[in-house]
Parts: structure tokens; C-alpha cells; sequence
């Protein structure tokens, strides 16, 4: 944007106008623009709605974070941010600038601060530094984000230690999110015979933790006036060591408990803790879990959870248990699950049935509306469809097969779908694909106009068929396919069929399974393409 030139333009408008148009803009970019052009233009920057919360850093829509450019980052610290540096009081930093940054002025009413992109031992360096982070600046912090990265061998013990040098340095620490991104390598674990972690200041904290039991120890009186807990947990398993699990949490009013692998503890582990929480209002529950007896369905929830939290107000979950069964005739309906949710007046509950006859097990998956996940596993033919704008990856799996129409409501439902994985050996029984062409010309083409990754290793010949073949599916560019290389030579007839070689020149990576030797011709059938 040349200020230069449209200074004259923008100075002739009415304040209300020019306010409407820089609240489009983000704060970095305003600030840069308008600080010094005009007496005016200064002003309105100077505003505190645009100097407020400043994120001095670059996000990329895939959530990589970068500095700012150079010239920005010079102009920012050798006079906007002195210039303004009172109306402060929120900043985003990443870990290569953040140095300059908070030495470029004082920032007398900074109370929150966001790190991205940080490796632990060097947090906790920075954060020993007395010419960086000054007493009162240690005492004015009250909101903390932190997102670490680094290597899983080294980083556990660095975690912990940064975790509980985070609560001694931050004297008046109110919230903190400890590794928000959710990487694998961003899981606390701690010492259960450590007594180093306490706070008596912190109300609110977000954390991804390893073991279930770090988070009973997170919960056993150590963090004494914690309001809101969310906790995402990679495992709920029986730990050797012991934790009171049955000490009341009065003051806990808000808890939302994560965790992507299966557990079979929902009645030993999860409940006990749930029933700790006497005056919890808002209760948030992801979880994947395998019952000896009954599916959790809208009465499993009210005995084992509701009926001890008299004040909830607000309960979102998504739930799948699946277990054994002999005999799928006795399973409940989706009709029968529904009913058990009647007295849920305030979410609408989506809930899904599903019988896998060769491995006799049952699964019921039960959410809240809308869904708020980013991923959508194992999605059947009993799928009931919706929109799900949030979600970027799904996966299919289903032991019937999967029909045109059932990809066009995948397609419909899922508008952002970044990756698709589909899991079916059943070949596809519709036949109106197979017949003349008179027929296929009222067959809607699917389109899927975000998809990166598209994974058929594991399914039948007909699914490469279903999203090789021109008239059925239109692939994006770019897209990395991986395929049974036999199943695809046969689709492809020896990679020289015409209505599949436009499918076939889109990919940038082609992984082809199940074979290490290529005819010469397949480099030019997949022209665009990396072959692995």
C-alpha cells in the first residue's frame, strides 16, 4: 500500500469512514503504514483499538510461524513501538525476534505475551534474563502462551523444567496454554515425586500432557485456585504410581478433557475424576473408549457424569465406544440412542450405529453440533451427513462398500477436506457407472478443490477407479496420491487408459505400494509428478 501517495485521499475522509477501513487491516500492517505519514492519520493509528495487541510475527495458513521482514521489524522497534509503547498490553512474539522486541522499549502495561516457535532450554534462558524479562515485567504478566518445539528424545525434561520455571518466574501468572499447537513432543510428563509445580495464582490453564496420571497430579491441590482446566492427554492408562483420585475440586468451573487413543479406563479412571467436580459449569469430553458392556450412549453419561455436577450449564462431547458383540440384532438402533438424549434440551446430538461383522464389534459414536474437531476418523455408510466446515481431514472405513453418491455427500459435507484416507476392501455394487455412456452423462463429477493428500493403499480397485476416472472425479493439482501400484496399473490399463491420464497428470507425489520396479512410460503418464 503506497501511504505516500493515497495520504492525501485518506486525510479527506470522515473519521467514522476511516476507521471502518483500517479495522480490516491487521494492527502490524496499519501501524506501519500510518505511523509518521500525516498529523491525523497518526493520531487514529495511535488509537488503542490498533495498538492494544500486536502480533509482531508472520502465520502462514498452515500455522508455520516466521519473523517479520526485516525493513517491518527495523521500523517497528526503532520508533512505532517506543511511540506506543503505553497502550501495549498484549504481544505475540516469535523465538528470533522476540530479543529485539521486548528490548526495543519499556512496556509499562504489557500483562499478556505470546512465544511461538521456541525451544525450551532457550525459554527458560530468556526467562532468567534480568535485561529481557525485568522483575516488575515478571510481575505484570498475568496471560501466558507458550509453543515450544524441539527434539522428542531431549525435550521432556526440558518441558517440565520450563513448566515449572514458567510458575515461579510469573509471580502474578493468572492463564496459561503450554504448547497450544499439540505436537507429540510438546506432552508434559511429570515426577510424581516431584512437588516443584504450585501456583496459587493460576486460574486457568491449557496443557497436553502424556499420562492420564499427569493429569490427576496437575489436579491434587498443587494448583489450588484453578478455575478452568483443558487438558488433551495421549494416553489413559493404569499407572504404577499413586494419586489421590478422590479428593474434591470445588473450585473448578470449567474442564475439558482430550485424548485420541482408545483407553478401556472410562469407568475406573475418567468417571472418578469426573465426579471430583462438584461445581464444574462447562464440561467439554473427546474421547475414544472400549466397554466391556454397554455402549456410552445419552443415559451412560447421566449416571456416571451429570447426575454428579448439579450446576453444569454447558456439556459438548464427542464420545465413540465400541466393544464386542456376538450378536449385532441386539445391538441398539440409532433411534433408540437418540432417545436417550431427550433431555438434553440445549445441544443437538448427532449419533451413529455401526456393526463390523469381521471382527464382531460394535461402535457407537455420539457428538455434539456443530462439530468441532478438525479431523473426522472412520466414517461409514451410515454417515448422516451435515456440514463440517471446520474439518481438514477424514478417513473411511467401512466393511460395505462405498458408493458415488456416498463420495458426493463426503464432498458436500466436508468443503475444506485436506486429507482423505480410504479404507475398503468391498467392491462397489452400483453398477451405473459400469454401463453405457448415455447413462454416466447424468452422473455428477465430484470435485474435492482442497485436497493435498489422498490415500487409497488400502482400498480396493474400485476406489481407484472411483477418483482416477475423469467422468466420475476431477482431482485437484498438486496432490500427493498413494495407491496399490497394482490395483493402479490395472484402472490405468498399464497407465495408457484416456480417461484417466488427466487425473493422473495432476499429482506432485505418486507413492505407489506393493512394487519397486516402474515401466519407463509411467513417467510420462504421471507427468508432474515425484515417484516414490
Amino acid at each position: 500500500m503506497n501511504m505516500g501517495y493515497s495520504c492525501a485521499n485518506l486525510n479527506d475522509l470522515p473519521e467514522e469512514i476511516l476507521l471502518s477501513i483500517f479495522k480490516k487491516l491487521s494492527n502490524v500492517v496499519l501501524l506501519y503504514s500510518l505511523i509518521r505519514i500525516s498529523a491525523r492519520l497518526n493520531k487514529i493509528a495511535h488509537d488503542s483499538i490498533f495498538t492494544k495487541r500486536l502480533a509482531l510475527m508472520t502465520l502462514t495458513p498452515n500455522g508455520c510461524v516466521y519473523p517479520l521482514a526485516d525493513p517491518i521489524l527495523d521500523r517497528f522497534c526503532s520508533y512505532i513501538l517506543p511511540e506506543i509503547h503505553k497502550n501495549i498490553e498484549w504481544l505475540e512474539l516469535e523465538s528470533s525476534s522476540m530479543e529485539r522486541i521486548l528490548l526495543a522499549t519499556n512496556y509499562l502495561n504489557l500483562s499478556k505475551l505470546g512465544i511461538y516457535k521456541i525451544e525450551a532450554e532457550r525459554a527458560i534462558h530468556l526467562f532468567s534474563d534480568e535485561t529481557l524479562f525485568k522483575c516488575t515485567l515478571k510481575k505484570q504478566i498475568s496471560a501466558l502462551v507458550i509453543d515450544t518445539y524441539g527434539q522428542e528424545r531431549t525435550i521432556e525434561k526440558a518441558h517440565k523444567l520450563l513448566f515449572t520455571h514458567i510458575l515461579t518466574t510469573f509471580t502474578n501468572l493468572q492463564y496459561l496454554s503450554f504448547g497450544p499447537s499439540s505436537y507429540s513432543y510438546q506432552q508434559l510428563s511429570f515426577n510424581i515425586s516431584s512437588t516443584s509445580v504450585f501456583s496459587s495464582t493460576l486460574l486457568e490453564l491449557h496443557v497436553c500432557l502424556k499420562h492420564f496420571n499427569d493429569c490427576l497430579y496437575l489436579l491434587d491441590g498443587r494448583l489450588n485456585q484453578l478455575q478452568t482446566f483443558h487438558v488433551k492427554v495421549q494416553f489413559i492408562t493404569i499407572s504404577r504410581l499413586a494419586i489421590n483420585n478422590k479428593h474434591k475440586l470445588p473450585n473448578l468451573r470449567s474442564f475439558s478433557l482430550y485424548c485420541d487413543i482408545s483407553t478401556d479406563l472410562y469407568d475406573e479412571l475418567i468417571v472418578p475424576l469426573l465426579n471430583r467436580m462438584l461445581n464444574l459449569e462447562k464440561l467439554d469430553l473427546c474421547l475414544i473408549v472400549w466397554v466391556r458392556k454397554t455402549l456410552i450412549d445419552g443415559n451412560v453419561l447421566k449416571t456416571s457424569v451429570i447426575n454428579y455436577m448439579p450446576r453444569l450449564k454447558r456439556f459438548t462431547f464427542n464420545i465413540s465406544s465400541s466393544g464386542y458383540s456376538d450378536d449385532h440384532s441386539n445391538l441398539p438402533s440409532n433411534v433408540d440412542i437418540q432417545k436417550t438424549f431427550k433431555d438434553f434440551k440445549d445441544n443437538q446430538i448427532i449419533s451413529c450405529v455401526d456393526y463390523y461383522s469381521r471382527t464382531k464389534t460394535s461402535r457407537c459414536r455420539i457428538y455434539s453440533y456443530p462439530y468441532k474437531l478438525k479431523y473426522y476418523n472412520e466414517i461409514t455408510n451410515n454417515f448422516t451427513g451435515g456440514l463440517f466446515e471446520r474439518v481438514v481431514e477424514v478417513s473411511l472405513v467401512d466393511d460395505h462398500p462405498f458408493e458415488h453418491k456416498f463420495f458426493l455427500q463426503i464432498a458436500q459435507s466436508f468443503p475444506l477436506l485436506r486429507e482423505l484416507t480410504v479404507i475398503n476392501q468391498e467392491r462397489q455394487t452400483d453398477k451405473q457407472f459400469r454401463k453405457s455412456k448415455n447413462e454416466t452423462k447424468d452422473c455428477l463429477i465430484i470435485e474435492y478443490p482442497n485436497l493435498i493428500h489422498l490415500d487409497l493403499s488400502g482400498a480396493h480397485i474400485d476406489y481407484h477407479e472411483q477418483f482416477l476416472v475423469d467422468t466420475k472425479t476431477c482431482l485437484p493439482n498438486n496432490l500427493h496420491l498413494s495407491m496399490n501400484y497394482r490395483s493402479a496399473k490395472k484402472v490405468t490399463r498399464n497407465f495408457r487408459r484416456n480417461t484417466t491420464r488427466s487425473n493422473c497428470a495432476k499429482p506432485s507425489y505418486v507413492f505407489l505400494f506393493r512394487e519397486s520396479i516402474f515401466p519407463e512410460h509411467l513417467k510420462d503418464y504421471f507427468p508432474n509428478a515425484k515417484i516414490m
